[in-house]
């Protein structure tokens, strides 16, 4: 049988170029960019953890430890591309051009929060685990009967491929040959289900054997990796040549969601390991390093510009007028039915004091 799947990694732990082939590629504009884009992610994600917990916005999923991943995938995209997101995947949406603030917004409740910038094909964040696979596979059937060339990408957890929506989207993306890149981020926990407990297959990249289309595993913390075969799928995808699965084998060091206590069910020893043994940043850093292309200077100016925009995206959700509490009520039927009706009324009641 044919393989349909391979283990992709470009650059190690150690910062080591494991794929001369591509140097090319890996200019140092580019390099520096992703840099830049990483150090800022990572940023924005400790920020919005210590705004939860001052009571600044409401729970909130981290993806330290995620982040290669994630922008090495968005930086792959073109500008007229569609990206289906889940609740962890906001480094990949801010990548591809969603104002932070806006994340926050979403973060703190508002429905502001779901709308992209104009032009912007952005789905709001899924919640639900993998229903955005189906929608996302339409999404690209939509685009190919329109006779575009854009392309779609999903993002999704392990936890998701335990669920019907997977197969689904797979199957209706492989029978019509939909231009869409499946992108697994395997952090191994499905909140705190370890991955082993999920399913026997070795890999998820295997998967893509049972719908015929391409299967590839590759290191989830080389944003190189991340880029190069991201943009390989899309370009097979704008090609006709239909769907791939990606599965990014990444780790993420904190807590599902703040929420939730990771030192019940996990070894939080095994997060430090793999920090020192080939962290997003610190395995770039590595790199550039040995090419030459390491500035200390400019890495200082890096952190000094990145937590200045995350701290003018915060003054800007804060200076957003308060929220509508109507909107809780107001959109959800044409008509509102009598017990959601009943349900503002008693709301509104308690908001002014009077007790029922």
């Amino acid at each position: 049988m044919e393989e349909k799947f391979r283990k992709v990694v470009y650059i190690d732990g150690d910062g080591n170029l494991v794929n001369n082939e591509v140097k090319t590629e890996l200019t140092e504009d580019f390099v520096k960019l992703c840099y830049r884009q990483l150090v800022l992610m990572r940023t924005f994600d400790r920020k919005a953890i210590n705004m939860q917990r001052q009571g600044r916005l409401g729970t909130y999923a981290p993806f330290e430890g995620q982040e290669a991943a994630q922008v090495g995938s968005a930086l792959a995209l073109r500008p007229d591309d569609w990206i289906f997101p889940t609740y962890r995947d906001h480094a990949a949406t801010m990548t591809f051009g969603m104002p932070m603030e806006t994340v926050m917004l979403y973060w703190n409740g508002r429905s502001e929060g779901c709308v992209p910038p104009k032009g912007k094909r952005i789905f709001p964040p899924a919640v639900p685990l993998a229903t955005q696979l189906p929608h996302a596979a339409g999404a690209a059937m939509a685009e190919q009967y329109k006779g575009t060339k854009h392309a779609v990408i999903v993002y999704f957890g392990d936890g998701s491929t335990s669920e019907g929506d997977f197969h689904e989207g797979l199957n209706f993306a492989s029978i019509f040959h939909a231009p869409v890149v499946f992108f697994n981020q395997n952090n191994h926990y499905a909140i705190s289900v370890p991955l082993e407990k999920q399913m026997n297959s070795q890999t998820i990249a295997q998967k893509a054997v049972a719908y015929d289309i391409p299967g590839v595993q590759i290191d989830g913390n080389d944003v190189f990796a991340a880029y190069l075969e991201t943009k390989k799928a899309l370009e097979r995808a704008r090609a006709g040549d239909g769907p791939t699965l990606i599965e990014a084998v990444t780790w993420r060091y904190g807590a599902h969601t703040t929420a939730d206590d990771p030192t019940k069910y996990r070894d939080q020893t095994l997060s430090e390991t793999k920090r020192k043994n080939g962290d997003p940043i610190l395995r770039l850093e590595r790199y550039m390093k040995k090419e030459g292309i390491w500035d200390e200077t400019w890495s200082e100016s890096i952190g000094e510009e990145a937590a200045e925009t995350v701290e003018s995206a915060v003054r800007k959700m804060e200076s957003y007028p308060a929220v509508d509490v109507n909107a809780l009520f107001d959109h959800v039927f044409e008509v509102k039915p009598w017990i959601i009706q009943e349900q503002k009324d008693q709301y509104i009641a308690f908001l002014r004091g009077v007790q029922s």
